[in-house]
């Protein structure tokens, strides 16, 4: 081959790899470098009093609780603290002697590790669609559409209303349509901007109904006899904010005329002891309850649903990351659920379930106690407002990888979680006193 020759292929070569291959940058312009998740427990009221001050004083992250005022003896912190504090945070603590020890050491690369390389992720075709991946709001979105289209005879889409930004509030019907009325489940992901898994699952959790329908007996009793609407992206607005600008983005992306900060607790906003307990009033808190219940549109447009099926939903559910619980009402206050039996019944089941596939172990009970007191919770408000069933999950992990859960642990996550709902399902389709 001559030189002119060679010089051809290798222009032809090094064409190919500039469109095929990415730009060597980094996710989020490099934002996470040097970042860390330390987890600290505090083991007396001074170093309860140490730690709220470092979260104000360095303006902390705070993974998990999701804020300062559940901090108490032997609560488990674990905090997101940057590359720039760093060195004087990690100073603060050595002087007043807290115990620490480091989760996560450089977020960035994990973030990395997380999701790949984005450029190849927009090439596979819809109807090659990976669940074991994350997916954009503009990919989940576009498999919503697939899915509607294919499979007429179990899934219809429709949208609730609109995002603060504009977007569509899309749900996704499941279901065999076999008579006009039907019993019914609510299932939303992703009230929580950057609890990804929790999308995830609302995905994997149609592929496999629609998958498994024809060959799984229980499968096919519940969406013969039950409807499932299915919300896979609750904060959409946020979920696509914690894809292009801030992966640990939490709350809706409203704007506040008084104040800078953006956004409310999307789970602290429903219309049940409103602002009370766990629910903060300053806009730039992650548990900030809004300016008013439902002031946040996608609040207000799932409400507005949910009030209008109420008698025909009989359970609610909504998926949430980290922890490993499965909770029911109350979250703001300690008192017994009426129908408490059954539902705690049917937790003690999911849970099970959830063990059976990998050895999971779920903690279950009442939020208020397993969790911490939060008032405007979505499962509170469902609860109070007729839906005799309803239960927030908090899927994996417990804090190894927190919200950056890897994905080769997408599929075990969901594979368990979805014995835990159909174990629900079933339950309701049976009397129970």
């Amino acid at each position: 081959m001559t030189l002119s020759e060679w010089t051809a292929v290798l222009s032809l070569c090094l064409a190919f790899f500039s469109i095929w291959l990415p730009v060597q940058s980094h996710l989020y312009s490099n934002l996470y470098a040097g970042d860390k998740v330390i987890r600290l427990t505090p083991k007396n009221n001074s170093e309860v009093s140490a730690l709220k001050n470092m979260c104000q004083q360095f303006k902390v992250d705070l993974w998990q609780p999701s804020s300062v005022s559940y901090i108490r003896e032997g609560t488990i912190v674990d905090a997101h603290i940057t590359r720039n504090n760093s060195h004087a945070l990690l100073a603060y603590l050595q002087h007043t002697s807290l115990q620490y020890k480091v989760l996560l050491s450089n977020l960035q690369n994990l973030i990395e590790k997380q999701v790949g390389v984005w450029s190849f992720r927009h090439r596979r075709a819809v109807s090659q669609y990976n669940y074991e991946m994350y997916h954009s709001l503009d990919e989940i979105q576009r498999w919503m559409f697939y899915m509607n289209g294919t499979h007429s005879d179990l899934i219809s889409m429709f949208s609730i209303g609109k995002s603060y930004e504009g977007r569509p509030l899309f749900v996704l019907k499941l279901g065999k349509r076999t008579r006009p009325y039907k019993r019914a489940v609510w299932i939303d992901c992703g009230i929580h901007a950057r609890e990804w898994i929790g999308p995830a699952f609302c995905q994997w959790f149609v592929k496999e109904a629609v998958d498994m329908y024809h060959s799984d007996a229980a499968i096919r009793k519940i969406l013969n006899q039950l409807y499932f609407y299915v919300m896979p992206v609750f904060n959409v607005d946020g979920y696509h904010f914690s894809w292009t600008e801030d992966r640990f983005w939490r709350k809706t992306r409203s704007k506040n005329s008084r104040f800078h900060c953006y956004g409310a607790d999307a789970n602290r906003n429903w219309k049940v002891n409103w602002c009370d307990e766990g629910a903060s009033l300053n806009p730039c808190d992650d548990t900030y309850c809004g300016s008013s219940p439902e002031s946040e549109p996608e609040v207000k447009a799932a409400a507005r649903f949910l009030r209008k099926h109420r008698k025909q939903i009989k359970a609610y559910l909504s998926f949430h990351a980290y922890a490993q619980l499965l909770l029911y009402p109350y979250s703001y206050q300690y008192a017994e659920i009426p129908n408490f039996n059954c539902v705690e019944y049917a937790a003690y089941n999911a849970v099970n379930a959830i063990r059976s596939a990998y050895g999971v172990r779920y903690k279950y009970g009442p939020a208020s106690s397993i969790l911490y007191v939060s008032s405007g919770s979505s499962m509170d408000w469902a609860y109070k407002n007729g839906i005799p069933y309803a239960y927030a999950f908090e899927l994996r992990d417990t804090g190894h990888f927190g919200f950056l859960l890897p994905e080769y642990l997408i599929k075990p996550t969901c594979v368990e979680t979805m014995l835990a709902v159909k174990n629900i399902a079933m339950h309701i389709l049976k009397k129970c006193h």
